[in-house]
């Protein structure tokens, strides 16, 4: 497999950490970009690209360590949500961050993710807690659960339920969200993409937002859906069958980053 056709493999998840890590998809797109430019005009560099998402993680990872969150030129925030995730991102530690991301998130194991991030395993397993610690000093809030299988649906309310916050709802269909929100505006919306009666969950979400700012985790098992680049991207993509971990470090990493905005 030539390099390029093995990073753009990797690209669809590589923007969906760098999005999450730096608050914004410009921003994040940007770092990107800058990585791939990087490959282009360095043959060192491109081959180091080889072998799988690791290197290619840690050759992004060393060009937003050495700049993050100022890139020249990168289009100001588009929505609420990722200007609430601007104004928070100071709260947790650029390294703390990068290692919640990595392990929960992206999956990749403490030993991987301290070779992306150049320090030793134990460190990463050390600013996961921290990052974890400092997240959940958020208070608890309301979550409306759209999910058209009952079993996975059923799951989430006790994962949300183990974390504090409360169920405002569940839904298997856009119509059905749209009366639970009718009745109460959730504080957080974990959304599946494909419903029951063939409605999209991304309609569902979009009614909400309508209305109210309110931070959205997508669960799915078509991932690709959501990142083709063509249209805005979730900040919080958790790709089926999901690790409890992952959602949990999902909820608290979105209450956190968009608690600066109330709700309607």
């Amino acid at each position: 497999m030539s390099i390029g056709a093995e990073v753009a493999a990797h690209l669809p998840y590589l923007r969906r950490y760098a999005r999450a890590l730096t608050g914004s998809q410009a921003s994040g797109d940007a770092f990107v970009k800058q990585t791939l430019e990087a490959a282009l005009s360095d043959e060192g560099v491109a081959e180091s690209l080889r072998g799988g998402r690791v290197p290619l993680y840690a050759a992004f990872n060393k060009l937003w360590a050495s700049a993050h969150l100022e890139v020249a030129g990168v289009p100001s925030l588009t929505s609420p949500h990722e200007a609430g995730a601007q104004d928070q991102l100071g709260k947790v530690t650029p390294l703390n961050r990068q290692a919640l991301l990595l392990t929960t998130v992206e999956d990749f194991t403490s030993d991987e993710a301290a070779e992306i991030m150049g320090v030793p395993a134990d460190d990463v397993d050390s600013l996961v807690r921290e990052a974890v610690a400092e997240i959940e000093k958020e208070s608890s809030t309301s979550v409306l659960i759209i999910e058209d299988e009952p079993l996975i649906s059923m799951q989430l309310e006790d994962l949300v339920r183990s974390l504090g916050h409360e169920i405002c709802g569940t839904a298997a269909t856009r119509t059905q969200a749209q009366e639970v929100v009718a009745e109460k505006t959730p504080g957080l919306v974990l959304a599946d993409i494909q419903l029951a009666d063939g409605s999209s969950g991304l309609d569902a979400v979009d009614d909400i937002l309508e209305n109210a700012t309110v931070p959205v985790i997508f669960i799915t098992a078509y991932p690709e859906r959501l990142l083709t680049g063509d249209r805005q991207e979730p900040t919080y993509l958790i790709t089926k069958p999901f690790q409890e971990d992952t959602v949990r470090a999902a909820i608290s990493q979105a209450l956190f980053f968009g608690s600066s905005h109330p709700l309607n």
